[in-house]
């Protein structure tokens, strides 16, 4: 999020510590590893497995391949398959976890064969696996069209942010993985399967978090091409938020609000469509409008941001926070996502609040978000509207575990989901029972992996 982004699942993640019945620490583990990383070869040359995104997880691949194309997974299924070994697929790295490891074969997905069929009658867009929402966004555009919504790093993989259900904000906008119109899959077995919307497994599919398949192309719905209005506001405090927060979340298309539960709320980014509403208000809910640039950390060179000041510009290069063209720099943090029922935004609040002290010398910054609902079985949506409460710790394993407990005892009994991408701990083993179509989802796994050969530590303790 800052200017590096939550997650993004197999291909794309971010941390998971489940703690069902083994209580297992996989980024204390990865910290122990550091520097003893799988050797691999790509060619002639030998390469290490590598780390993650943020420099904190070290995976344990034994080998490491590149396939260009649909042929090449395949193969690499059915070996693993036959041999009784395990295979993964590894995007941008955007995790903390082991959420993408494997003790087997890491397939990196960004070397498939670039990939974009344009269907303008069915509104949809066929891309690879493994290619980035921003430069996605770029080739749409040019032709006219758009993604409905984009999360707030646009260097994100496509595949990875589905099988989270990674999202960006807005009353009326679904997560990343409810625009998606179908998907072709490597099974366990090394079948290529395609599902459309409508089929029989595609909601159990969809948000499949590494554990059906290793999907090589999805289908995305594009809408035509709108500018965005991005305006910032400085400082709003609790009690406003309280008593206007269903107006607050719908005054734009998408909102953004960043606090550090000391303070009130720092900043409210609003992004509105510049062919639907108006220009945005001098004040908001008596909050001035920002006169510099700004970061959603306080401090922070806001550079790589996109632009504010209401400045009219293409729907990708104001959704997100973050240009494209800013590399994002290692990230120094831990992520966290709980998303709530929308119905109970206000209560979450007020039950974090008393938890300020605990919260705010780990934390970077809290992001308050809304998603629409949605029918995909492990969608955080699923089927209700949401308030995302999104926190960027500070990269302090120990600290961030000993706050989290506190936090999901106030957020699970009000219906909290996690996000699977981001760091939770679950003491208690209750995630599962925040799904309605979990045991579904665990039956769907087995049909589509018999062999388990894209099993995984982290699906090990999720999925039994």
């Amino acid at each position: 999020m800052l200017p590096r982004d939550w997650c993004a699942g197999p291909t794309s993640c971010t941390i998971v510590l489940t703690h069902y019945k083994t209580r297992t620490h996989p980024t204390r583990r990865c910290e122990k590893r550091r520097g003893e990383a799988a050797r691999v070869r790509r060619g002639d040359v030998a390469e290490t497995a590598g780390t993650n995104w943020a420099g904190n997880y070290t995976y344990t691949a034994s080998e490491v391949r590149h396939p260009s194309s649909v042929d090449d997974v395949r193969a690499a299924v059915r070996e693993a398959a036959a041999s009784g070994a395990r295979v993964h697929a590894i995007g941008t790295r955007h995790c903390f976890n082991d959420i993408a490891d494997t003790p087997g074969v890491h397939l990196a997905m960004t070397s498939l064969t670039p990939r974009f069929e344009l269907d303008e009658q069915a509104r949809t867009v066929t891309v690879s696996a493994g290619e980035r929402y921003g430069d996605i966004a770029l080739r749409l555009d040019a032709a006219g069209y758009a993604l409905p919504n984009l999360a707030s790093l646009p260097h994100i993989s496509v595949a990875g942010a589905i099988a989270t259900a990674t999202h960006g904000s807005g009353d009326r906008n679904v997560n990343l993985a409810a625009v998606v119109a179908g998907l072709e899959l490597v099974d366990g077995t090394g079948e290529l399967v395609t599902l459309r919307r409508g089929d029989a497994d595609f909601d159990g599919a969809v948000v499949g978090i590494g554990a059906l398949g290793i999907i090589t192309a999805v289908t995305l719905d594009v809408v035509p091409s709108f500018e965005v209005e991005q305006t910032v506001y400085d400082g709003l405090d609790w009690e406003a938020v309280l008593e206007h927060y269903d107006a607050i979340t719908s005054s734009a298309y998408s909102v953004s609000m960043f606090t550090d539960w000391v303070d009130g709320v720092q900043q409210v980014w609003l992004k509105r469509r510049a062919d639907e509403q108006g220009e945005a208000p001098v004040t908001f809910f008596g909050s001035p409008k920002s006169t510099v640039k700004r970061h959603p950390l306080p401090g922070v060179d806001a550079s790589a941001c996109t632009d504010q000041f209401g400045v009219p510009g293409p729907w990708y290069d104001r959704l997100p926070h973050f240009k494209l063209e800013f590399t994002p720099s290692n990230g120094e943090e831990i992520q966290s996502e709980y998303l709530v029922p929308r119905e109970r935004a206000a209560d979450a609040i007020r039950a974090l609040l008393p938890l300020a002290e605990q919260i705010a010398p780990v934390l970077q910054v809290t992001e308050l978000r809304t998603v629409a609902a949605d029918e995909l079985w492990l969608s955080s949506a699923y089927q209700r509207d949401v308030t995302g409460i999104h926190f960027t710790w500070k990269r302090d394993q120990q600290a961030v575990e000993a706050v989290l407990p506190a936090i999901e005892a106030a957020l699970f009994p009000l219906g909290a989901r996690p996000h699977w991408g981001k760091v939770f701990v679950d003491v208690e083993g209750v995630v599962p029972s925040l799904y309605p179509r979990f045991d579904d989802f665990r039956a769907l796994a087995s049909r589509f992996d018999p062999k388990g050969v894209f099993r995984n530590a982290y699906l090990d303790r999720l999925l039994g």
